[in-house]
Formats: C-alpha cells, sequence, structure tokens
C-alpha cells in the first residue's frame, strides 16, 4: 500500500507577520522537497474542509465561534502574542483538521498504508476555548476522537515529538481514557507544561521533559526506556503521531540537537510498534519545525521511512 499525502492550498492562505516563525515558507519548503523522485510513489490528496461537528468532538461551539468572528476582512490580527489571523486563516485551521480525520478514514479502511498531513497552521497547542501558540483547532486530539467516537477505536495513542511541549492536546484528551498522550518535549521552554506528574485524569498522559541542549543520544535512550513500554502496553489500535520538527538543531526556536537521523529512527521505531500492534495504522500530522532548510529536510526523510514501511 501507499503513504498517503494530504495537503491544502488553504495553507498558503494563512498569514503572519513578516519575520514570524509560523510562515507560509514552511509549506512551500515541504512541498518542494516532496516533490523529489523517491517521493513519485505518494498517494497525493487534498485535504477536505472539517464540518462544526468535527472540531466540536473537541472544542466548545463557544471557541468555534470566537475563532470564527475573530477572522479580519483583511490584514493581520493577534489573539495573544505570537498567534495570528487573516483572511483564510479559520479555513486553512479547518483544512487542516479535515486533512486529519480525511487521513485516519483512509488509514482504517485500509486504502493507504499511512498518511502524513502537511497542513497549517499546527494545532497542539489549542486548549478547549484558548487559541495558543500558533494553533487555532486541535488537530490531533480531535483526529484521536474521530477515531473512537466513529470509528468505534478502543485504543488509541498519540505520540507528539515536537520540541514544544502539547500542552493542547494534553488538555483536549484529558479526561479520555481510551487515548494515551505521550509528550517528549524541552523543558524549560514555553509553554512550561508537560511535567511528570501531570498523567491525566486517567492515567492517559506521559511527559517526558528533555533538557536544553541534549541530543538524539538522549532521546533514543529516553523512547527505548519509556515510550515504547508504554506503547506495548496500551496496545494501541491506531497511533496518530504530532510530527513537529523543532528539536532539530538548527532550530531557531529552541536548543535540543536533534538531526534528520533522529527522526528516522524515531519514525522507524514508531513504526515497528503500528506494526505489532495496529497493523501499521499511522497518521502523522504537521506541527512545528522552523529552521526552512532543516523542516523540509527532516519532514523528507520522516514521509521517506513512512513510504518504505506502508506495507
Amino acid at each position: 500500500m501507499a503513504t498517503a499525502l494530504f495537503s491544502h492550498q488553504s495553507s498558503l492562505q494563512h498569514q503572519t507577520p513578516a519575520g514570524h516563525a509560523e510562515q507560509v515558507a514552511r509549506i512551500e519548503h515541504i512541498q518542494a522537497a516532496l516533490k523529489a523522485a523517491q517521493f513519485d510513489g505518494l498517494d497525493r490528496r487534498e485535504a477536505p474542509e472539517c464540518s462544526d461537528a468535527d472540531i466540536l468532538l473537541c472544542h466548545p461551539r463557544s471557541h468555534l465561534e470566537a475563532i470564527t468572528a475573530a477572522e479580519p476582512a483583511s490584514g493581520i490580527i493577534a489573539l495573544d502574542e505570537d498567534t495570528y489571523m487573516s483572511p483564510g486563516s479559520t479555513l486553512a485551521a479547518r483544512h487542516g483538521v479535515g486533512g486529519c480525520l480525511a487521513a485516519v478514514d483512509a488509514v482504517l479502511a485500509g486504502e493507504v498504508g499511512n498518511a502524513f498531513v502537511a497542513c497549517r497552521p499546527p494545532g497542539h497547542h489549542a486548549e478547549q476555548s484558548k487559541p495558543m501558540g500558533f494553533c487555532l483547532f486541535g488537530t490531533a486530539a480531535i483526529a484521536a476522537k474521530h477515531a473512537l467516537e466513529r470509528h468505534g477505536l478502543s485504543r488509541v495513542a498519540v505520540v507528539d515529538f515536537d520540541v514544544h511541549h502539547g500542552n493542547g492536546t494534553q488538555a483536549l484528551l484529558w479526561d479520555e481514557p481510551r487515548s494515551l498522550f505521550i509528550g517528549s518535549h524541552q523543558n524549560p521552554l514555553w509553554p512550561g507544561t508537560g511535567m511528570p506528574e501531570e498523567t491525566g485524569a486517567q492515567g492517559n498522559v506521559m511527559n517526558l521533559p528533555l533538557p536544553p541542549h541534549s541530543d538524539g543520544r538522549l532521546m533514543r535512550a529516553t523512547y527505548e526506556a519509556e515510550v515504547f513500554p508504554a506503547l506495548e502496553a496500551f496496545e494501541p489500535e491506531l497511533l496518530i503521531l504530532s510530527a513537529g520538527f523543532d528539536a532539530h538543531k538548527d532550530d531557531p526556536l529552541a536548543q535540543l540537537e536533534w538531526n534528520e537521523e533522529d527522526f528516522v529512527w524515531l519514525t522507524e521505531r514508531l513504526c515497528d510498534v503500528a506494526e505489532k500492534h495496529c497493523h501499521g495504522r499511522v497518521v502523522s500530522t504537521l506541527e512545528g519545525g522552523y529552521d526552512l532548510n532543516a523542516l523540509a529536510a527532516s519532514v523528507a526523510a520522516h514521509v521517506e521511512v513512512l513510504m518504505e514501511r506502508a506495507g
């Protein structure tokens, strides 16, 4: 089977101020990298727009209405010190959610072996009623709830390897016993959450803070000692990845020192878990990564592994 790549041109319409890290060029660099010959086998699909009901799987209607109302008719507005909206931002976010849900549908239907969703803005910082950290809607958490509520799965794991803690995904899944949220991230670093004692209402959250200037060797040891045993015990039926690439040594917003080979190793080992417990079913969705060249190279390495493991 193939790897599906979900994307949508609306990602290019979500504008942020000049010099902002979460910029249109992120998608442009990813698109260019995935046009290389080795990616000819990707099953390229358009990410559909999600429905209101999809967003309401995790967010209250008041949040959806507030985001919709906040979008400007022109120009760029700030929702907080680093989260912005422009005309088209809500639509871009809705296609990001819709792409992730369509990826879940395609993978669970056996149409493709796995999937990568290359959309922006990212999603893992958006809490129930609070956009933040460049994020408007909690894409990965909504995808997990979609798989649980609409596909009838019993266990869905979300692994977030973005350098910033996925506080939004954690908050949205905090009370969901059918989910397991695992996040590795730099600490100390914004948003300041993600301590080991944050374990979820049902013991369904695992946080793995990593110190600044640690490299892939510590990441690999941490995942071997803690993440993979937890996933083995949970036996997920679907694995969702919040794929942030800002732990790369060249990223300007953090101080972890991973490289492309570390993302390859991590993707391979997560695919091992998926092959053992959930028929290889992996849905990966783009989160962070702000050095444009490092982002493009890391996404290419990640997707190449997904293609090799699609079955």
